[in-house]
């Protein structure tokens, strides 16, 4: 069972890369990645602070679920320890260099949904945008050759699951 997910996972992995590649995406890739690295929220939670009182509560919500998830994502990427596509994979090569190893969970993506269910709580009518987004983080990953399909999947369950798990302590 476990071998024909991953056969699955790495047909799929070639599919978006290939198809990336066939469109012209990465580009734009790069832009949604790089929409994900850690300093745009914190640029995204100061503007947000200047605009609207309620971001206190979109602020708490993110740092409580970050707390929560960082040290799972961690622990989970140093218990798994699966490869990255573009180092195990024959013909496998990355658009960027990633900072780490290891693949599974995504780290990109589940700060992504950490962001996009944090807003969904404090801001449900722009949950559309903000998951659309997520979403859309996680698929330059694989565009870009650094995580399968698989890894974006677990990494978008990290970060709802630790926004879920935050939530009480608000």
């Amino acid at each position: 069972m476990m071998a024909s997910i991953t056969v699955l996972d790495q047909r799929l992995y070639h599919y978006i890369v290939q198809t990336g590649q066939q469109h012209g995406l990465k580009p734009l890739a790069f832009t949604l990645s790089a929409s994900g690295n850690g300093p745009a929220y914190l640029y995204l939670a100061v503007a947000c602070l200047l605009v609207d009182r309620q971001v206190d509560s979109l602020f708490n919500a993110m740092l409580a679920a970050y707390l929560v998830e960082l040290p799972l994502y961690f622990i989970l990427k140093n218990l798994i320890r699966r490869p990255r596509p573009c180092h195990a994979l024959v013909g496998g090569s990355a658009s960027l260099e990633p900072a780490d190893k290891f693949s599974l969970p995504s780290g990109h993506t589940a700060a992504a949904f950490v962001m996009a269910t944090s807003i969904y709580f404090i801001y449900p009518e722009f949950i559309y945008f903000a998951a659309l987004w997520a979403i859309s983080v996680g698929c330059s990953r694989v565009i870009l050759g650094v995580h399968y399909p698989l890894d974006i999947l677990a990494g978008a369950l990290l970060g709802i699951v630790s926004v879920i798990l935050s939530q009480p302590f608000l």
